[in-house]
């Protein structure tokens, strides 16, 4: 499981996480806790799967200028 933190975009982020499957890395949303959402994933590298999900948000145009943090989740 991988926790994105954001207090904007949060819809967009799930959507778009969603929806990704890159490097057979694929994420479903499970929950929002406050400004926290939690993503199961079938990455058996969590760091790695919350990398691959920091670089695909940041790819967006909307996500170049969010501050947000993406870490794994034991």
């Amino acid at each position: 499981m991988i926790e994105i933190s954001s207090a904007s975009q949060q819809d967009n982020i799930i959507e778009l996480l969603n929806n990704l499957n890159e490097e057979g890395i694929e994420y479903s949303f499970k929950e929002k806790k406050g400004i926290s959402l939690y993503f199961e994933t079938n990455a058996e590298d969590l760091e790695k799967a919350a990398k691959l999900a920091k670089s695909t948000i940041k790819r967006q145009p909307w996500g170049s200028v969010l501050y947000f943090r993406s870490i794994p989740v034991k």
